[in-house]
This record gives C-alpha cells, sequence and structure tokens, in this order.
C-alpha cells in the first residue's frame, strides 16, 4: 500500500505544470495555444519572456527532485540503491508528460527528468546535464541534445548503478522522453529541425 500511495503522490506532483502556472500568474498566453503546444519552459521562452521560462524550467526540474527527495525522507531508503524513490521520480515524470489536472497534454519532460535523475544521484545528473551540455554546444539542438541524453543517461546508470532498480527505471524515463521527441526525430532525420535562434519550420 505504502509503494501505491507514494507512486500516486509523486504522479499528481508531477502533473503540476509550472508552464501554465507560471503563464497565468505573469498574464501570458497558455502554452497549449502557441508554438510548439508543449508546456515547457522551451515553448515558454517563444513569448519572450525569459523570467517566465528561467521559472518554468525551475519549477518542472524541481518537482521531479522533491519527489524523489520526499520519498527518501519518508521511506528512509537510499536514493540510488532503493525501489521506490527511483518509482517515485518516474511517477512524477510520467505526470509532466500525461498531467492530470490538465487534461493529460503534458511537455517533452527534459526539465523534470534531469530534477529526477540529479537527485536519485548527484554523478549521474551532472553525467546527464554534461552531455546535453556538449551536444548543444556543437549542434545548438535542444530535441538532439535531449535524445542523446537520455540515451546516455541509462549508461550512466549501468556504470554508476549495475542492476540496481534504479537503472531500469532510468531506462524506462529515457525510452519515454525519446517517444515524446518522436516527431523531432522525424525532422531530424529529415534535416529539418531548427537550431537554437532559428523558427521551426512546417
Amino acid at each position: 500500500m505504502q509503494t501505491i500511495l507514494i507512486a500516486l503522490a509523486a504522479y499528481l506532483l508531477g502533473s503540476i505544470s509550472f508552464a501554465v502556472l507560471v503563464s497565468r500568474l505573469m498574464n501570458l498566453p497558455d502554452p497549449h495555444s502557441y508554438g510548439s503546444h508543449n508546456p515547457g519552459a522551451t515553448n515558454v521562452l517563444r513569448t519572450g519572456n525569459k523570467l517566465a521560462a528561467a521559472l518554468t524550467l525551475i519549477g518542472d526540474a524541481a518537482k521531479g527532485a522533491l519527489a524523489v527527495g520526499l520519498t527518501v525522507l519518508y521511506t528512509g531508503e537510499s536514493a540510488a540503491a532503493g525501489f521506490e524513490a527511483p518509482l517515485a521520480g518516474a511517477m512524477a515524470f510520467l505526470g509532466h508528460l500525461y498531467p492530470a489536472f490538465h487534461g493529460f497534454k503534458g511537455g517533452k519532460g527534459v526539465a523534470t527528468a534531469a530534477g529526477v535523475l540529479t537527485s536519485l544521484s548527484l554523478y549521474l545528473g551532472l553525467g546527464a546535464l554534461a552531455t546535453f551540455g556538449i551536444i548543444v554546444f556543437f549542434f545548438r539542438m535542444i530535441s538532439l541534445a535531449s535524445i542523446i541524453s537520455a540515451v546516455f543517461a541509462v549508461f550512466w546508470a549501468w556504470l554508476l548503478f549495475g542492476p540496481a532498480p534504479i537503472t531500469p527505471v532510468v531506462g524506462a524515463i529515457s525510452l519515454l522522453l525519446i517517444w515524446r521527441h518522436r516527431e523531432n526525430i522525424v525532422r531530424l532525420v529529415r534535416g529539418t529541425e531548427p537550431r537554437l535562434g532559428e523558427k521551426k519550420t512546417s
């Protein structure tokens, strides 16, 4: 029963969309109504409001980290070696993708995944973020960096923890994140995916 309650609470926490909340508080359009229609920091940035985008990014990352951190405090188990903390992180991530409070129309989960991974293991989070930063620096593509970071996150998890429960959970998060970027993958293959500073082609 405890595991079910933790999973449910983490999902509901992840279902809080900071893109929607921040946009409402700052009198910005609903992020579902413009751009990529994804409620995330990248789309909020399309309004030109950098503060709103930053607050969205921080909020989405924080809810993932909070789901893991609160579970660790409640259960007393290790975030990396236990099962319920990784599960809470995965459920918070799932809540961001398919939020119960917003018609199950969520974002792509990059910031929330980063918060989850970093809270599970600082080294795991830093490894994923370093991979992301390197790809962005050389290719100037957020989507490509997100996809490659998701793949490498599984590698870092296996390298750090082997077959511990955290590794398959990170694998599940990575697969979902890649699935949410399927339209970006099509554009990457076609060579039409925009780089930073460019507008997305139709």
